[in-house]
């Protein structure tokens, strides 16, 4: 049974989330938009309402001033000279009226009482009608009757008039105090429902985290059992590869090797049993003689390639030495070989891989790189074999490695329990780097 892809579940589910942060935020944004609105609205409203109403409290207490010097008699004016003082008050009494007026019609004094505003524009006229008789009680020269009616009337008016503009503006406080409590209210409850979004997102993110652990639990075990298939199908591979070679080396060396040099040794005896040294067979059993005899070194040759016999009878360090030789006579490619703190250290199996390691990294420089020059550096260091392959040719794309060569030649440091890396130097072209342990306890640790 194909098992099923959890994607187009997370889509809708990622989808559903998306849904929910979105309508969420519009609703979230709505409420603290009124808030904003709210609050901008009665910080407006109040400052222009204190503000008319400083400003009558500041003409009623000029008038206060200005009648309690008209009743003293202090100054040496009469008190018709006062008019214009009062009419200048007046005037900006009634426009400070006006707007207060407006800004009821307009809705924005929800916090005052009209029934008192009413009151203050009545008191108001009541006010200026008894300051008018007064100031003409003054211009016929009735000035004592005149001040009589600013103490018994006046005065009292401005009073009432003062007590009512203070009261005015309590309630206009406690209006501000009233839309303050609103807003928190409104703010405790956008807070309310933050945390209960972030809950239900909370546990949201929980249940579909659950759920991608558990599918990807499923998924990797998957990989993991399908790398490790593939990690001892590789090792059996480069195993079974390696014991071909091994066996057709020993064929080529230990088989027609042998039948190689029986067949020259035949022909150097037929060539030594009394031929006329004119006859044409002297010739043609010389010639056959060297061909056989370069057929036997080009089998070794490749025998040695397949599988050195070196490598068993004298260890790693004499084989790479060999090899690197036998590269450089064959390819023409000069080869810079370094080699520091070697010594027999390496098992055959770890022998084995570098040797096929390095065999693969050279035949890359002359099939690829195109360079005339390499470098193979040999060294060990702290129980760890490092081996670099290095040339100045046209390098490689960055990318992950994809050749199959490349690929074995990775397998194989891993079945080494080493690591491999391929770089491009600064300089241009590649490097092939090797670590390994150093022996089978190592590689085993």
């Amino acid at each position: 049974m194909r098992p099923t892809s959890p994607t187009g579940r997370l889509l809708i589910g990622f989808a559903i989330t998306l849904l929910l942060v979105a309508v969420f935020s519009w609703y979230a944004l709505r409420q603290i938009n009124g808030v904003r609105a709210l609050q901008s609205e009665t910080v407006e409203r109040n400052r222009k309402d204190s503000l008319q109403l400083l400003r009558i409290q500041n003409n009623l207490h000029s008038l206060a001033l200005a009648m309690r010097d008209m009743v003293e008699g202090g100054e040496p004016y009469p008190l018709v000279a006062w008019k214009g003082q009062f009419d200048r008050i007046r005037f900006d009494l009634d426009d400070a009226l006006r707007i207060e007026n407006q800004l009821a019609a307009s809705g924005q004094t929800g916090g005052q009482d009209p029934e008192r505003q009413r009151r203050l524009a009545d008191s108001l006229r009541q006010f200026w009608n008894s300051t008018d008789q007064m100031f003409e009680m003054a211009r016929t020269g009735r000035e004592e009757p005149a001040r009589r009616l600013i103490r018994t009337s006046l005065e009292a008016q401005q009073a009432a008039l003062t007590s009512t503009v203070a009261r005015l503006l309590i309630l206009n406080n406690e209006a501000e105090q009233q839309a303050v409590l609103q807003i928190q209210r409104i703010f405790d409850r956008v807070e309310r429902n933050v945390y209960v979004f972030i809950v239900a997102m909370l546990a949201a993110i929980s249940v579909t985290s659950l759920y991608l652990i558990q599918a990807n639990r499923r998924i990797f075990k998957r990989i993991e059992g399908l790398s490790d298939q593939h990690r001892i199908l590789a090792r059996k591979l480069i195993s079974v590869q390696e014991e071909i070679l091994h066996s057709v080396s020993r064929e080529l060396h230990d088989e027609f090797g042998q039948i190689l040099t029986a067949v020259g040794a035949m022909l150097g005896r037929a060539e030594r049993r009394g031929l006329p040294p004119d006859s044409p067979f002297c010739s043609d059993l010389a010639e056959v003689r060297a061909i056989a005899q370069e057929t036997l070194e080009k089998m070794r040759s490749l025998s040695q390639i397949f599988h050195p016999a070196m490598l068993d009878d004298y260890g790693l360090e004499k084989t790479l030495e060999w090899y690197v030789q036998h590269f450089e006579k064959q390819t023409g490619i000069v080869i810079r070989y370094e080699k520091r703190g070697m010594g027999p250290f390496a098992p055959d199996e770890t022998a084995i891989h570098v040797y096929r390691i390095l065999q693969e990294a050279l035949n890359n420089v002359a099939r690829h790189s195109g360079s005339a020059e390499a470098w193979v550096r040999v060294s060990m260091d702290g129980g760890r074999l490092h081996l670099e392959v290095e040339d100045r040719g046209v390098g490689f794309r960055p990318g992950p490695v994809s050749g199959i060569g490349l690929i074995a030649m990775r397998e194989r440091a891993e079945i080494l329990g080493g690591s491999m890396t391929f770089t491009r130097p600064a300089q241009g072209g590649t490097l092939v780097s090797l670590q390994v342990p150093a022996s089978e306890k190592a590689a085993g640790a």
